[in-house]
């Protein structure tokens, strides 16, 4: 059965698809976990006090590729030009392969350079494929001109692609250091992705972030604190690949001379806490897998915050970010839905102060904890 082409109703159906499906399919996932005893076991250093499933990036995977191929059964394809067609397909399975190395570190506790050196191939395929970064628009032109764009050589092209894939991957596998955080965040960045996409006129990249949105809608039901399940480093590699991927795909090609600056600017939270972490670490002669309470969450708790105020600021501030974006994508309403997105922040911030305080015990980055922390290998 096909329906009628329109980009907004196939991106409807592939975000409700996704939704409803992960919603679905999470449940599945943590009980047959549970069953088959593939859990992470409380103990004083953990947060959660039951044993917890930490495969919930199944559920993610799962609701994120039936969605697509479901809306690709209606006919949602259709008009797309074949190399976009391709590019969903590659970023699909890019995705997966990233998810694959994740749920290796879930169940063996890999090293960090093993999956270092799996991302990088992957990420070496997907460029090979055509997923790549290849130019750069410069933001600047003289006079009536257009801004000039700079073709990069491939060993640049390829170098530039697999660092922004592996380090947006891992900046958001970072950041899944509380219930719903990373889920939340990545929802949030897909959102604006999507709209960015759309407004830039790259519709295979909003069907992607169509999906990928609606996946998270689908999980942060069972992940918001108090969490029944976690992601895990499957989900969170997915999660971040896809984003990484998305922004390739999408409004990292658009017709301005701002292009490669969206994504930057939806994915800068992430992005700015990864590298805040790592010269911090750096500098005091760690590794920068050392772990430590150097996350922008640490710090909100560290500040009084409490678990769900720290998730929600960040939220806000999140999709703040992303409004700025459309702003720069000239999307339509565009100031309208700035404004809106900075009441949100600053409700947000008011507001939060009625959420109750979870103290924190004080301890700086680097040193021991009392409080509760998440699985270690989700540590990062």
């Amino acid at each position: 059965m096909t329906l009628a082409y329109s980009p907004n109703a196939a991106a409807l159906l592939t975000f409700f698809a996704a939704s409803v499906l992960t919603a679905l399919i999470v449940p599945v996932v943590r009980r047959l976990g549970l069953r088959w005893g593939l859990t992470d076991q409380p103990d004083p250093r953990k947060q959660h006090t039951t044993p917890m499933v930490r495969l919930g990036g199944i559920g993610i995977v799962a609701g994120f590729s039936l969605g697509l191929m479901l809306t690709w059964a209606f006919g949602g394809f259709a008009e797309l030009p074949v190399s976009k067609d391709t590019a969903i397909w590659t970023t699909l399975a890019g995705s997966l392969c990233f998810f694959v190395i994740g749920l290796a570190d879930d169940l063996f506790a890999l090293p960090p350079l093993p999956r270092l050196v799996g991302q990088v191939a992957v990420a070496t395929v997907v460029w090979g494929e055509g997923v790549r970064i290849g130019t750069i628009e410069l933001p600047f032109s003289f006079g009536d001109a257009l801004a000039p764009v700079l073709v990069l050589p491939e060993p640049l092209s390829l170098l530039a692609t697999v660092i922004w894939l592996v380090g947006i991957t891992n900046a958001i596998n970072w950041l899944d250091g509380l219930d719903g955080l990373a889920a939340g965040v990545s929802g949030i960045a897909a959102v604006g992705l999507l709209s960015v996409s759309f407004s830039l006129h790259q519709p295979a990249a909003g069907l992607l972030a169509a999906a990928l949105a609606g996946a998270c809608l689908g999980f942060l039901r069972h992940n918001f604190n108090p969490a029944r399940i976690f992601m895990g480093d499957g989900g969170s590699y997915f999660l971040g690949f896809a984003l990484a991927a998305i922004s390739i795909v999408g409004p990292a090609k658009g017709l301005t001379s701002v292009s490669l600056l969206l994504p930057l600017l939806i994915l800068s939270l992430p992005l700015a806490d990864m590298s805040a972490v790592i010269m911090g670490r750096l500098s005091e002669g760690h590794s920068p897998f050392y772990p430590d309470r150097r996350h922008l969450h640490h710090r909100l708790l560290r500040a009084g915050f409490s678990h769900r105020r720290t998730v929600v600021l960040i939220y806000a501030f999140t999709q703040w970010l992303a409004s700025l974006a459309l702003v720069l994508a000239n999307a339509e309403l565009r100031f309208l839905w700035l404004a809106l997105a900075t009441a949100i922040l600053i409700g947000v911030v008011v507001a939060s102060r009625r959420l109750q305080e979870e103290p924190w015990d004080g301890a700086e980055p680097g040193e021991p904890s009392s409080l509760p922390e998440r699985p270690s290998h989700g540590q990062r």
